[in-house]
């Protein structure tokens, strides 16, 4: 009968699908040396075609001719990684002295500053600037404050001259604290000039006051949200909190007896999440629930205290939406259960071990729970106890009181909700005191977070930012005992800074760095995947900085690198990985080497991956810069803009520069300010000789092109480890099928910051001369095109596995030969001929695992979403929230309904990789009623595999083969994996006690008063307790 030939897209290769018209007879037996000779013909002329319009054959020559003259570096891993930490040490190290500079300015200048209760004072209000009245006049707080547009800080209007004050709502702008502590730290605003002329790379700097008030430089505008309203507040921020205090281990207990019904019930939840948003990394926690009998709300945490990291806050704050008032209380069994969990882990060394603690919130105390305190924490009371007082009613406000005052807590009683922040932020005061008094300056640096303002713009691995902090005391001789914390100073540091001193052209085609925290989270990895889309829109998973290494290294199932990275050694991993590609649809096998250490005076550690061939050897070619400039000069020329072969974004004459056009002034001379990577710059001069010749043929070609004999080939182009990229079309730019190819807008086809060209990636795996075809559309449009991508070098070049790498894009070679199912995995067309390739081995099934998907929520659950823990960048969402289109997740390509809520789990996919060793196979397949007849044949020199079978059988009773993923569900195992403690480092530093402390705390026992315990001033400092008054028995 008649044979229709296509084309048919799989995860591993493409099959070559022919199809028989169903009105043809059943071709009971088909010829094996036909489908031989056929699959023969259509490879050699495939090859022929691709060979002619690649240039793959003169390139190869090219390469040859210069091999004399080559060196080949073999790259000692080690030494890369160590050379790689040493640069980033000393990046940081510049940061940090940038906020030792702030703290020592902002010290100073409150020493110098005398506190005045009647101060007039205009400041810069982020809010009011540049506002006017009816009257034309600049409204108070709001006079003219110059903005442009920066490039370094991402386009935003700021000014570079000037900070700036933003104050939350609910912070009195002009309250008497706040204008002194603005008007002493104007004297930051020279120092934060100074620190960006010294680093042109630092970003953002700020100072957060305890008095609520934030100054940013450089300035901004700050706009409220769609209420109007500022709920941003420096003081509950990670880097704040994490700078003014030490670890710590919290028990919540919250009173849910029938008491605590409507308004109480609601103040008691958003106190506990308010306190979950204090929690940081290093802190651990577990909240209790009492009424009746005590219960742990999360029953999987009973008797432990887990980490307080973002998943686990998370998670905490559903449970907590979920709690019910009713029953009687009785606290004395949740004092106890708390009391107990605290000295267990003290004991066994988990956990913080510095401060503890345990927040009470109720309506009430009627107990005689003396008893509890004298047999858990008395004398050496070393877990403190801060009482929180629900609701208007004082009846039992003495009792609470004794709870806090005689164990080293503070008292404070809320009846609305806008109480909640300023009475939650006092406990920080009381654990931050022994560090004041000391006058410890640690230094800390915080988890990954998300910076909104780059989500439009660069890779999702990139987003991420940390903050470098150190906190700011009072430093006047009569008040040193009090132990005034001023507030915290900080500057953010993306992380795709520190990524840009691991550059991608030494660690080869698949090699990659990565960074991550002493909890063992990913800071930086190329793999991370931090976004997710619902709809349209792209939110940042609940989890995006809680990603565990093991859950993006999995392949490292006895956590070695893991344990090694977290207890900051310095050495070296081999593994055999399965690295998936193509938003997971395929698969490299590769041996990686991991080499690791340690940053230095942080809590980072680097890795540096090279994989076995391609990361190993470094190629070193000689080129005068004469005649590489002459060729660099080609208009078909390019390099990749994400990598950096000058600085170009320090200087603002050079920010208007492309990488090439800055490579071309550094070479010729006419930027002699310009720094730039000369190893880098010598291989790109070196691959712009040898691929010079290129242009010429290519041209040649396309000028003698038959339109009518040889339509369908619409460009060549290729790509070199250095980066550089020549390209020639074939037809005009019009007529391409797919525009985006090459281009910014495909980032998985050019190289970027954190990965090489995808077919890049895939040739460098397949054997010299042979080709890769892959069918590419342009956004599911229907515009199918064939790319065909070939490894082009000398076999003994290739012996040092150096590869330039060439690609053409063919579009419809045969136009005949296309029918509707191109693109498709052959599994989901015809699930019986899938099933017995695999049976017979021609395929095997891999497992894969995703453990950063995102799945359904059943329904009762709430949305998981978080507020950004930038100190900025919560603004900038109002601001500047671009959405793009990004790898969508495996499982998360279905259309979702409006309810659908996602939420974070693990999945296990299937990847079919084809067994190159099995070059033919045949056979019958039982269908029922009919016998179904299928010869394959492999062709050679690609990818392509020719299936012919018999299209009259009708073989559906056999299901497809389908590439979909599922969720892996723990039933059995969930308690365990939620209650396992992964290894992890504690911070360096502990300030838990201070001799003075406890000597104004004991004062306290014996029931003297502290004067203006209960707010937060200058004058007088919140001490150990609320305003305790003669009710506090020793």
């Amino acid at each position: 009968g008649a044979w229709r030939m296509a084309h048919g897209a799989a995860p591993w290769l493409f099959l070559t699908l022919v199809c028989l018209p169903l009105a043809a007879k059943a071709q009971m037996k088909i010829p094996l040396e036909t489908v031989k000779s056929w699959a023969d013909a259509f490879g050699g002329e495939l090859y022929s075609i691709v060979t002619k319009y690649s240039g793959s054959l003169l390139l190869q020559k090219k390469y040859k001719d210069v091999e004399p003259t080559l060196k080949i570096k073999e790259v000692d891993g080690l030494e890369l990684v160590k050379k790689f930490s040493e640069q980033m040490e000393s990046m940081l190290r510049r940061k940090v002295e940038a906020v030792e500079r702030l703290v020592e300015a902002a010290e100073d200048a409150d020493l110098n500053h005398e506190y005045n209760s009647s101060l007039e004072f205009d400041y810069y209000n982020s809010v009011l600037i540049n506002e006017k009245d009816e009257n034309d006049n600049y409204v108070e707080l709001g006079d003219e404050f110059i903005l442009e547009p920066n490039e370094h800080f991402n386009n935003l209007l700021v000014n570079t001259t000037y900070s700036d004050i933003q104050l939350p709502t609910n912070v009195y702008n002009k309250d008497p604290d706040i204008l002194n502590g603005v008007y002493m730290s104007e004297a930051l605003n020279p120092i934060f000039v100074d620190n960006f002329e010294r680093d042109p790379t630092l970003t953002w700097q700020y100072f957060g006051s305890s008095t609520g008030f934030f100054r940013l430089y450089p300035g901004i505008k700050w706009l409220p949200d769609e209420n109007g309203v500022i709920s941003f507040d420096c003081r509950n921020r990670g880097w704040y909190i994490q700078a003014a205090t030490s670890p710590k281990d919290i028990v919540i207990i919250v009173d849910v007896s029938g008491s605590m019904k409507g308004l109480r019930m609601t103040i008691a939840k958003h106190t506990i999440i308010t306190i979950l948003d204090t929690l940081g990394e290093n802190d651990f926690v577990n909240i209790i629930a009492y009424n009746d009998y005590v219960h742990f709300i999360e029953p999987c945490f009973k008797g432990i205290l887990v980490q307080a990291d973002r998943d686990n806050r998370e998670h905490f704050k559903q449970l907590v939406d979920e709690l019910q008032a009713k029953g009687m209380g009785t606290v004395n069994k949740a004092l106890t259960e708390s009391f107990k969990i605290l000295r267990e882990f003290r004991d066994a060394g988990q956990g913080g071990l510095c401060n503890q603690a345990i927040m009470l919130i109720t309506d009430g105390a009627v107990e005689d729970y003396e008893a509890v305190f004298e047999k858990y924490n008395w004398p050496d009371r070393k877990v403190r106890v801060f009482t929180y007082l629900i609701g208007r009613e004082v009846t039992f406000a003495p009792n609470v009181k004794w709870i806090a005052c005689n164990n080293k807590g503070y008292y404070t009683q809320i009846s609305t909700l806008a109480d909640v922040q300023e009475n939650v932020m006092e406990y920080l005061h009381v654990l931050s005191r022994p560090m004041v008094i000391n006058h410890d300056h640690d230094i800390i640096w915080t988890e990954a977070y998300m910076d909104s303002a780059l989500f439009a713009s660069q890779a999702q691995s990139l987003l991420l930012m940390t903050t470098v902090a150190m906190p700011v005391f009072s430093k006047k001789n009569e008040t040193r005992s009090h132990g005034i914390l001023l507030g915290v100073v900080g500057s953010d540091v993306p992380l795709r800074e520190l990524l840009k001193l691991a550059p991608r052209y030494k660690l080869g085609v698949h090699g990659y760095a990565f960074l991550n925290t002493n909890n063992g989270y990913i800071l930086s990895h190329p793999d991370l995947r931090p976004l997710y889309k619902e709809g349209k829109k792209l939110k940042p998973k609940p989890n995006y900085n809680s990603v565990d290494l093991s859950e993006v290294e999995w392949e490292d199932e006895d956590e070695i690198l893991r344990t090694a990275m977290i207890n900051g050694e310095t050495g070296y991993l081999s593994m055999d990985v399965k690295v998936p590609v193509d938003k997971g649809k395929r698969v490299l096998f590769l041996t990686n080497d991991y080499f690791f250490t340690d940053i230095s005076g942080t809590p980072f550690s680097l890795g540096v991956v090279l994989s076995r061939g391609h990361g190993e050897y470094i190629l070193l070619g000689n080129t005068s810069v004469e005649e590489g400039l002459h060729d660099l000069l080609q208009p078909d020329l390019s390099l990749a803009n994400e990598w950096i072969y000058c600085i170009t974004d320090i200087d603002p004459d050079h920010r208007k520069l492309s990488q090439l056009e800055a490579v071309i002034r550094f070479l010729t001379g006419e930027e002699p300010d310009l720094e730039c990577d000369e190893e880098l710059v010598q291989e790109v001069l070196f691959d712009a000789v040898v691929t010079a010749p290129m242009e010429a043929y290519w041209t040649t070609l396309a000028l003698n092109m038959s339109m009518e004999t040889e339509s369908g080939v619409e460009m060549a182009f290729l790509g070199t480890r250095a980066g550089l990229m020549r390209n020639a079309l074939y037809v005009g730019s019009e007529k391409l099928s797919n525009r985006k190819f090459l281009t910014r807008k495909d980032k998985e086809s050019i190289f970027t910051m954190d990965h090489f060209p995808l077919w890049y990636r895939r040739a460098a795996e397949h054997p010299p001369g042979s080709f890769i075809y892959s069918i590419v559309s342009e956004d599911n449009s229907g515009n199918l095109s064939l790319n065909v991508t070939g490894s082009s070098a000398s076999r003994q070049i290739v012996s040092a596995e150096v590869e330039e790498h060439l690609e053409i894009l063919l579009f419809t070679v045969y136009s005949s030969f296309w029918c509707l199912q191109t693109g498709k995995f052959f599994g989901a067309v015809d699930g019986s001929v899938m099933t017995q390739l695999l049976n017979m081995g021609m395929f095997k099934r891999v497992t894969m695992y995703d453990y950063q998907a995102m799945c359904k929520a059943p329904h009762h659950h709430h949305s998981g979403a978080r507020p950004l823990l930038s100190p900025i960048y919560a603004f900038l969402a109002a601001v500047k929230w671009g959405f793009w289109e990004a790898q969508t997740d495996r499982g998360e390509t279905h259309k979702h309904k409006k309810h659908d809520t996602l939420q974070p789990c693990d999945t296990e996919y299937p990847v079919f990789v084809y067994e190159p060793a099995i070059k033919e196979t045949n056979g019958l397949i039982e269908c029922g009623e009919c016998q179904k007849m299928f010869v394959a044949q492999q062709i050679a020199s690609s990818n392509l595999l020719l299936l012919v079978t018999d299209a009259t059988c009708d073989c559906s009773i056999f299901p497809p083969v389908l590439m979909s993923a599922k969720e892996v569900k723990y039933i059995l195992l969930r308690c365990e994996r939620m209650r396992s403690q992964k290894l992890r480092r504690r911070p360096d530093s502990c300030h838990a006690f201070h001799p003075e402390v406890l000597r104004g705390e004991r004062g306290t026992q014996r029931g003297t008063p502290h004067r203006g315990c209960s707010h937060t001033g200058h004058v007088h400092p919140p001490r150990a307790c609320g305003p305790c008054g003669p009710e506090a028995q020793p």
